[in-house]
This record gives structure tokens, C-alpha cells and sequence, in this order.
């Protein structure tokens, strides 16, 4: 596994188990928008270096560390950071958005920067094949189904997992990879105008 990957995998690890150990650490620097209204704006990015558990930590890193290779063989050390931290970011804006003004919500997890490199690794690998639980399927398809279920589940499911950061993580993987690569779109067309389905209807519903 690449260098800069492995940094920011180590990075997680450090700082989510200091935040395990540390309550206060965890408090300070989780997303939290009441906080945020206050200028603490550093909870943006902070609050994707801390984790639940260890379980909510190993899949998220476990996760990124099955689709990394794929996104920087493609674009580079450089542009990957680019991906994963436009995706932290822009992910815990659209979660700050729908949650704004709920002074008791908080959150902590690198699940909107891993999402943004999973789509990445979709559109730059459009030939790849994901598995839900045991069935095989093209990537564009698990990535299809995966944004129209955290539309649906934003508003309907109570399940303690922030759909919002993994839908717009996934956006901005989505637009940050095709602004680095844009010949995706000439290449995998097809993989591009098929993720871009929910992403449109996102866009027309929350208008």
C-alpha cells in the first residue's frame, strides 16, 4: 500500500484512540454544528480522524484500505489527498446543512472521505466488481444503489449512521475526481451519467 495512504490510515488509528481514551480530546474536536456556528471550523476535518469504536474505526479504514490503490495508481499521491479531504469536508457540510440548527447532534468518522474515494475508485475503474454481502455486481451498480439508499435513509432511517456525510462524500469524490480527471468522462461515460442519476434527483428533492 502506497505511502500517504498508509499515513492517513495511521493518522485515523492515533488520533481515534486518543479520542477513545480521551473524552475531552473526542468532545473538542468532533463534528458537533452547534459548535461550528461558534467559528470552530477546524471540526470540519478534525471530527474525520475520530471514530466510535474500534469496530467503526476498522471499517472505515479496512474499507479505504481495499479501494485506495485504485484511486492514486490512477491520479497520484497529491490528487488523492485532494479527493479524501474534499470529500471530508464537503460531506460534514451537507451534514452540517440538514442538522444545522440541532444543537444536540454530533458525529465523528472518516466515512464521507472513504466514500469519496470509493466512488473515485468506481469512476476511474469502471471494469471493477463490488460485492454486497456475497452477490457480485459492476461497481456503478453498488454505487447507484448506495446513493439512492442515503437519499432515502437521510429522512427515514434512525440508525445512527450519518447518511448525509457519506452522500455528500460521495458527491464530492464524484466531481472532485472527474475536475482531476476528465478524460472519465470520455472514457467511462456510461459510469458517470449512471451515478449521476442520484445525484440529479438529490438535487431537484432537497431544492
Amino acid at each position: 500500500m502506497n505511502t500517504t495512504a498508509i499515513i492517513i490510515i495511521v493518522l485515523n488509528i492515533f488520533l481515534s484512540n486518543k479520542g477513545f481514551r480521551d473524552r475531552a480530546f473526542f468532545n473538542n474536536y468532533k463534528f458537533s454544528p452547534y459548535h461550528i456556528k461558534k467559528g470552530e471550523k477546524i471540526r470540519y476535518i478534525s471530527s474525520g480522524f475520530l471514530h466510535v469504536d474500534y469496530t467503526h474505526l476498522f471499517v472505515n479504514m479496512f474499507t479505504l484500505y481495499f479501494f485506495v490503490d485504485a484511486v492514486i495508481f490512477q491520479v497520484g499521491d497529491i490528487n488523492f489527498l485532494i479527493i479524501y479531504f474534499a470529500s471530508l469536508i464537503f460531506g460534514n457540510w451537507l451534514t452540517y446543512r440538514f442538522n444545522s440548527n440541532n444543537i444536540n447532534y454530533s458525529a465523528v468518522g472518516a466515512s464521507g472521505a472513504v466514500m469519496g474515494i470509493v466512488y473515485s475508485a468506481i469512476l476511474l475503474n469502471p471494469e471493477m466488481t463490488l460485492f454486497f454481502f456475497i452477490l457480485p455486481m459492476p461497481g456503478y451498480i453498488f454505487g447507484l444503489g448506495y446513493l439512492f439508499y442515503s437519499i432515502y435513509s437521510m429522512k427515514r432511517v434512525n440508525d445512527n449512521i450519518g447518511h448525509e456525510a457519506h452522500l455528500g462524500g460521495a458527491i464530492a469524490g464524484f466531481f472532485t475526481t472527474i475536475f482531476i480527471s476528465p478524460f472519465v468522462i470520455i472514457n467511462n461515460l456510461f459510469t458517470v451519467l449512471i451515478l449521476l442519476i442520484p445525484i440529479i434527483y438529490f438535487y431537484i428533492k432537497s431544492k
